[in-house]
């Protein structure tokens, strides 16, 4: 069996990756719970076979500094049965079947859905873990300490340490049990690593394309395909209730069009939700705005003030720059506050430190 340092070496040698010491120093994490996970589990005749419980990671490190991808290593490298998904995803789906299971006259809603996700999977491997709805805080602690005590093993990424998810958030204290929950389940790592991988890959590349026939759209496939791998998923996002669509994502990155966020009856929560889900955005196919799609150009203006309030690169295409993309009609005077944001959102450092 090939070892996760080997496989990060070929792809080395292969001229896909570039070598970083911090990457490095993180793969024996990954190969110990590899190694771990390839052992036979033990069988009993008097009751059900607990796979062992083996120690789960909780990655966490600044945004383009290559979580995801070792995270990717790891996942194609196992034999059992594994789940990648985004952790918001994964709540919002979590939900839906405590829902089912209440209808059905179920009184403890999570037993039969942590169950039914323990039966299914060995691992689960979360991109982005953090947590800021009330309704998550106050039910991953008795949800993730059934899922460890089936054998369950969970490696997640995330941008903060554990100490401060669902910081400042309303009755913190019933959350904080979850916290020492990880902390005992999984070994925590901070992946230091000086080099912005998602910057770099940006960096003198064009993020906003004034739409030129197959032009812009081949430059920004280009660009998807580079951060992305070109694979992609829808992400939903439950708010208020409501579904809010991102039609493809991957590993922080979400691709929609103009008329997909603002043809459609979206509010600051729900762009707010987006903005906080995504590190990256590439929004197609904005079209000049006016007193004739007032509404649109509204909700435009309230996306791009979540999108930089909350430092989410921006790659767009556009019908034209940004201040000739409103030239008449009410609106045209606020909207210059927006144009000036789009054009700070190019520059190459922009959203760095986010």
């Amino acid at each position: 069996m090939t070892t996760l340092p080997e496989i990060y070496s070929a792809r080395i040698a292969d001229g896909d990756l570039h070598h970083d010491d911090a990457q490095e120093a993180v793969l024996p994490q990954f190969e110990r719970i590899r190694a771990e996970l390839e052992k036979p589990v033990k069988k009993s005749w008097f009751r059900k076979a607990t796979p062992d419980p083996v120690q789960g990671l909780y990655l966490w490190g600044g945004v383009g500094r290559g979580k995801s991808m070792l995270m990717d290593l790891f996942v194609d490298s196992l034999d059992v049965p594994v789940r990648r998904v985004h952790f918001h995803a994964f709540m919002q789906e979590i939900h839906e079947a405590m829902h089912k299971a209440r209808q059905q006259g179920v009184e403890d809603a999570i037993a039969p859905v942590a169950k039914a996700v323990s039966d299914s999977v060995r691992v689960l491997a979360f991109d982005e873990m953090q947590i800021t709805d009330i309704t998550d805080a106050m039910i991953v602690g008795r949800l993730f300490e059934q899922l460890f005590a089936a054998g369950t093993v969970v490696v997640t990424t995330s941008n903060r340490v554990p100490d401060d998810l669902y910081k400042h958030g309303l009755n913190r204290q019933l959350f904080l049990p979850f916290i020492g929950l990880i902390k005992e389940k999984m070994r925590v790592w901070e992946l230091v690593s000086p080099t912005d991988y998602r910057q770099n890959r940006l960096a003198g590349s064009p993020v906003y394309f004034v739409q030129a026939g197959t032009e812009a759209r081949d430059q920004i496939n280009a660009i998807w395909t580079d951060l992305t791998g070109g694979a992609a998923d829808p992400l939903m996002l439950t708010v208020k209730g409501r579904q809010v669509e991102i039609p493809r994502f991957r590993n922080g990155v979400g691709r929609a069009t103009f008329y997909d966020l603002c043809g459609k009856m979206l509010g600051p929560g729900d762009y707010l939700a987006i903005s906080e889900a995504l590190k990256v955005l590439v929004l197609e196919d904005v079209p000049t705005l006016s007193r004739n799609n007032f509404n649109e150009a509204k909700r435009f203006v309230t996306l791009i003030d979540a999108l930089y309030e909350a430092k989410v690169r921006l790659i767009c295409s556009a019908a034209a720059q940004p201040e000739m993309l409103y030239l008449e009609g009410e609106g045209t005077f606020e909207f210059e506050r927006t144009a000036s944001r789009l054009r700070e959102m190019q520059d190459a450092g922009w959203g760095k430190d986010a």
